[in-house]
């Protein structure tokens, strides 16, 4: 039995020049990657097993992260179905030499699709859910689920007419 609860992880690491932009930030890229590879983590503990990115649903970012910030980076598993499950993640920074509040700068919602050794995919455990924050995680992981769903066909069906006409 595996709770959204039990999925959860957190990677830090203070942010050097060396992930900086030319403005003197930390470059979003940077930022996603380790938005990736810590929902990596939550997905392969709940997957038992690998599991690969198949889409960044959203990312929002909310406010800068500067050199000498340490980022923390959280996720955990919000909703799973037969083979694929949605991370959520949230990252925040504080300042590496000084005890200040944590600022959310960004966040972010990933697919991931649990994969045999052959590539192919492969059942993940149930997620059971217990509380009402994780309730409310489910419901919203649902909606963005069938909006993605709702999406694909969409254009599907945009190509198919745009092949029909062509022809």
């Amino acid at each position: 039995m595996t709770t959204p609860t039990d999925t959860r992880i957190t990677l830090s690491r203070v942010m050097s020049q060396a992930e900086a932009n030319l403005l003197g930030n930390v470059h979003g890229g940077n930022i996603m990657k380790m938005v990736d590879d810590t929902a990596g983590v939550s997905a392969n503990r709940f997957a038992q097993g690998p599991a690969v990115t198949a889409a960044m649903d959203e990312m929002a970012f909310l406010n800068p992260v500067r050199v000498g910030d340490v980022l923390h980076v959280s996720a955990q598993v919000n909703w799973a179905g037969t083979s694929s499950m949605e991370v959520g993640v949230r990252a925040e920074v504080d300042r590496w030499d000084a005890v200040t509040e944590r600022v959310h700068v960004a966040s972010a919602y990933l697919v991931f699709v649990a994969v045999d050794a052959e590539g192919g995919t492969r059942r993940v455990p149930e997620l059971v859910i217990e509380t009402p924050e994780e309730r409310r995680h489910f419901r919203e992981a649902e909606i963005r689920r069938a909006n993605r769903l709702a999406r694909r066909e969409a254009i599907d069906h945009s190509r198919r007419e745009s092949d029909e006409v062509g022809a």
